[in-house]
């Protein structure tokens, strides 16, 4: 496909579109004690936390700035998404802000509390066996209802939305040599990647991605899109059974190297944020913590490094029961 940049005006106008529907989330210096003891005192190390994003989700942005940038009309019929969790919520959210009806297939496998929460924004549930049916669904419900379509990631226009949280970031913190930011199918690190590409060059793009979910790898390291046959991960916000052709060529033009997190790497992330950062997110929220202390650890010593903490749509049992299964369940332990 003909790769086509996003630029600073396009990013800009979906950040003006944007205003007053989501919040400007903000950047924190990490100081925890814990987090120098396994770091050392020279990483300088910065949070972005989007998980404070209404909706909880960075994926508010993406499905916001698709919507308005339907033609008109293109709303009466309502909308519709598939999900294994979180774009359902965003969705919901965003067809909330608009007026618009929202019919979101999930996939049964979804934390009961994100199939909660976007029926509160009043949409319409239906569950299917695996993100592949709820794909096939979703577009049933184009094709026979007149539906609006909103990707979770293969989109431009979601990939703008996602470049305002690069633009916001870029604002807010112009010093990092490195940001850390999880990816799923990609939408998020494409619009990213996008906005430092521009405005902060310098600045190098990681992408990580669960052992047991690296599409995105597989698919540049054979030179195309992939799939996967099974996916098995705790963070099941970065599961996509496949990359698509848009998100992998921004991946292949911007990001300067991906790496692997194991489940438990994500578990003890999850918890360092608990007890060091005060922050109770999901598992995909702490695949850039994880790979922060892990495969980059020395990579990124000295330096100065933003990580993106990217979700928080998670019930208090399943949190409790991975920094349970963690390990460190007394700050600070051994």
């Amino acid at each position: 496909m003909s790769f086509q940049p996003l630029s600073i005006d396009e990013i800009r106008a979906a950040a003006d579109g944007l205003a007053g529907q989501i919040n400007v989330t903000p950047v924190v210096p990490w100081h925890g004690n814990e987090l120098q003891r396994l770091l050392g005192s020279g990483t300088r190390v910065s949070v972005k936390l989007e998980q404070l994003q209404r909706s909880g989700t960075f994926k508010a942005r993406g499905a916001l700035t698709a919507m308005l940038s339907a033609d008109d009309g293109a709303l009466g019929a309502g909308v519709t998404a598939f999900s294994a969790g979180n774009h359902a919520v965003a969705t919901a959210y965003a067809a909330a802000c608009l007026s618009a009806q929202a019919h979101v297939v999930m996939q049964q496998s979804a934390n009961w509390l994100r199939v909660a929460k976007a029926r509160a924004y009043g949409a319409k549930i239906e569950m299917a066996v695996d993100g592949a049916a709820a794909k096939r669904r979703a577009l049933e419900l184009v094709e026979q209802e007149g539906r609006f379509f909103v990707h979770p990631f293969e989109s431009r226009d979601t990939v703008r939305g996602t470049a305002t949280l690069g633009l916001e970031w870029i604002e807010q913190d112009e010093s990092l040599d490195a940001v850390i930011v999880s990816v799923g199918g990609g939408g998020l690190i494409a619009g990213v990647a996008s906005a430092f590409r521009l405005l902060s060059p310098h600045t190098r793009i990681f992408g990580v991605e669960p052992e047991g979910a690296d599409v995105m790898q597989r698919s540049l390291a054979s030179g195309s899109p992939q799939s996967m046959p099974t996916v098995a991960t705790i963070a099941d916000s970065l599961g996509p059974p496949a990359a698509e052709p848009l998100t992998f060529e921004f991946c292949r033009q911007y990001v300067h190297e991906f790496v692997r997190v194991s489940d438990q790497q994500i578990r003890e992330a999850m918890a360092l944020v608990f007890y060091d950062l005060n922050q109770a997110v999901e598992p995909a929220g702490a695949a850039a913590t994880a790979a922060l202390l892990g495969p980059l650890r020395e990579r990124l010593r000295g330096q100065r490094v933003g990580v993106l903490i990217c979700g928080s749509i998670i019930d208090a049992d399943t949190f409790a029961e991975h920094i349970r299964r963690s390990g460190k369940t007394i700050p600070f332990e051994e």
